[in-house]
């Protein structure tokens, strides 16, 4: 069961509930399971017992006492124990570490992306001004990704440099405010759909010296009510440069790779229990698709940027122990840890690609 299906079955023991009475909640879009915190215990872990306390009128250990059977019956779980002041934690059959490695590496850089498109359609407005452009790209790749339809529309014609230099779409439409956009009388599509502004605080000097990589992270790893730095710290090649640390740790990935491809082994999703640093990272995995999720919905592309940061400073530490040491043979705990490594350089080249950063494989 990979945490996308745990999720929906977190969310069908809610509606049970709540169809035999025993809750009276609207039942929630969505169920966020991440890897169990310090306390907790099993493969996943919910808080969804504490988000309907409230609106339920009881206490969070009470709600997790009643939505407890329901999952514990579930197929494909084997406990549920709740902890702290409700947390639902969850044991998998089959081992719920290799399913969420078996996922990324099946779904690729699409991992977290919402496969099936919907109705919804957002128009973005902003200024013509570079940060809010390049801004307003990274929001619409987030929102696709989450299958809305998005289309951007800039108070006057972009400059062609921002395009070749920080890759700013070319079929941005121009519009001058009043007057709508691609002339008069004309909206930024076609009149359905919601208008979204886009105007973050501009930047203080021209990123285009930065190239194209270290300058949109320049721009977005910021909040958009934050004022971005343009330096030369964005092209420093150090731990102390975060675009650096995260494009390092996907270069390590995909080095581990070949050197296993060398050693005659590859990777395997598996047991990686005992690995250091493992379970830490298997968390912000876990947790990359509520990311996604929120960065689109909030229109915040330094969520995105700053939780690829938290994903290369858990894989880092952890690569160590990936390949055989001196005279010892590959076994499947190497296949399934190079299958972990692989995985967080999936998310970490996925996440960049949103951002329309490149990950190369070389560094």
């Amino acid at each position: 069961m990979t945490p996308v299906e745990l999720s929906r079955t977190v969310l069908h023991a809610v509606r049970r509930a709540v169809d035999a009475g025993e809750l009276r909640v609207t039942v929630p879009e969505r169920a966020v399971v991440t890897v169990p915190g310090p306390g907790g215990c099993g493969d996943y872990a919910t808080n969804i017992a504490l988000q309907l306390a409230r609106p339920s009128g009881q206490t969070p250990r009470r709600v997790a006492e009643i939505l407890r059977p329901r999952l514990a019956g579930a197929e494909g779980i084997g406990e549920v124990v709740v902890t702290g002041p409700g947390f639902l934690n969850i044991s998998l059959r089959g081992g719920a570490p290799a399913a969420l490695v078996g996922e990324i590496l099946r779904r690729g850089v699409r991992y977290g992306h919402v496969d099936a498109g919907s109705a919804d359609r957002t128009r973005l407005r902003c200024p013509r001004e570079v940060r809010a452009l390049v801004v307003a790209d990274a929001v619409a790749r987030l929102l696709r990704s989450q299958g809305v339809t998005v289309r951007i529309g800039c108070e006057g014609r972009p400059r062609d440099v921002w395009g070749a230099v920080l890759g700013v779409p070319a079929d941005v439409a121009a519009y001058d405010g009043a007057r709508g956009a691609d002339g008069p009388g004309r909206g930024v599509a076609d009149g359905s759909g919601q208008d979204v502004v886009v105007r973050p605080v501009p930047a203080p000097a021209d990123p285009l010296a930065l190239g194209r990589d270290a300058g949109r992270w320049a721009l977005l790893y910021p909040a958009a009510h934050d004022r971005p730095r343009i330096g030369g710290e964005h092209l420093v090649q150090r731990e102390g440069n975060p675009l650096f640390r995260v494009r390092y740790a996907h270069a390590r990935t995909r080095a581990l790779v070949r050197n296993a491809a060398d050693l005659g082994f590859g990777p395997e999703a598996g047991d990686v229990a005992g690995a250091p640093g493992s379970r830490e990272l298997l968390a912000v995995l876990a947790d990359h698709p509520r990311v996604l999720g929120a960065a689109a919905r909030d229109r915040a592309p330094d969520r995105l940027a700053r939780h690829l940061v938290a994903v290369a400073d858990a894989v880092l530490p952890y690569l160590p122990a990936v390949l055989p040491r001196g005279e010892e043979k590959p076994s499947a705990a190497h296949r399934a840890r190079l299958a972990l490594a692989e995985a967080a350089g999936t998310v970490l080249a996925g996440g960049l690609s949103l951002l329309g950063i490149d990950a190369p494989d070389h560094l």
